[in-house]
């Protein structure tokens, strides 16, 4: 066998190959990479962060939107503090909240069920319940201001088939929550319950062949398997339905416009339809006051927040316990 010599001292002489290259590493080596992702991050910079910080910076001034700003500091976040007309929207916002999002689940939950059982015409009940989520709000917001018209409204003349008085549903504080609850309701439960429903089919089948044999019944089904099973799923549509039902602003500015008399977006007699993003469009476009109005919107930011962090530790205690 051959030999390579080589001198004392020296390393010795490479006899074929190449040596092996460094790996480069850092933003040189994955340049490209970085590229294809690149649209999506200057899109979310130049849309999202920017203007979220652009916001915060006007909430500390004065302005009207044109002129130049004056420095507020924290004024503007102190008066939002001892606000009536916004704690008053918050108020508002809540009930809304709460007659639209809890009847919503429960029967976005139950319709996910049903569709679940179905045996036949699957894909046409599926997108029959989906249609009014991606149904124009402001078409929907006009007909269920005729729906709920004190003279010539269905719903009332529905209560007068069955002996009962007139309602005047959009000039009452609570018969203007309901109408809009039930418009949130209308247009989220088909939603929900396709989001239902894909938890459903990941559910095994052998959880409730064992149920039938030990002879429990649909309830009881329901409750001890189905409805813990279901827990993600819940969590989820919980805090989505809480984050959009808390910024609620097309369905009262549309269904109650034609109720207003001081203002177009006033949110009915008494606001008692003013919501938290209403009270935000009001103070910035119409009183032209973009200062105040950016303090609005952080508080608005902060109480969606809580609203959903409160749901999302109940729902995650419960299914720990």
């Amino acid at each position: 066998m051959a030999t390579t010599l080589h001198r004392p001292g020296r390393p010795p002489a490479v006899t074929g190959g190449t040596p092996a290259a460094r790996p480069r590493k850092g933003l040189r080596a994955h340049w490209h990479l970085y590229a294809a992702i690149s649209p999506f991050y200057l899109l979310f910079l130049a849309f999202g962060l920017i203007p979220v910080g652009f916001s915060l910076w006007v909430s500390l001034h004065r302005w009207d939107g044109l002129g130049s700003m004056e420095w507020a500091g924290l004024t503007q976040y102190q008066y939002l503090w001892s606000d009536a007309d916004f704690w008053h929207a918050v108020g508002n916002t809540i009930l809304i909240w709460a007659l639209a999002t809890f009847p919503m689940i429960f029967l976005a939950m139950v319709t996910a069920v049903m569709l679940n059982s179905a045996v036949r015409l699957k894909n046409v009940y599926r997108l029959a319940y989906f249609l009014p989520n991606v149904t124009s709000v402001v078409a929907v917001a006009i007909i269920f201001g005729s729906v709920f018209s004190t003279n010539f409204g269905l719903v009332n003349a529905l209560l007068q088939a069955v002996g009962l008085d007139q309602v005047a549903w959009l000039n009452t504080p609570w018969g203007i929550k309901i109408a809009i609850a039930t418009l949130m309701t209308w247009q989220w439960t088909g939603y929900n319950a396709i989001i239902f429903l894909a938890g459903l089919q990941t559910v095994p089948s052998e959880l409730y062949e064992a149920a039938r044999i030990d002879g429990a019944g649909p309830v009881q089904t329901f409750f001890r398997i189905t409805l813990p099973m279901l827990r993600p799923v819940l969590l989820f549509v919980l805090v989505v339905s809480t984050v959009t039902g808390l910024q609620s602003f097309s369905e009262p500015q549309v269904l109650l416009q034609t109720t207003a008399n001081d203002s177009t977006y006033a949110g009915g007699p008494g606001a008692s339809g003013q919501t938290m993003v209403l009270y935000f469009f009001q103070q910035t476009f119409d009183n032209n006051d973009f200062g105040y109005g950016a303090a609005v919107a952080w508080g608005i930011f902060l109480v969606v927040v809580l609203f959903s962090i409160i749901n999302w530790r109940l729902v995650r205690r419960r299914g720990e316990d």
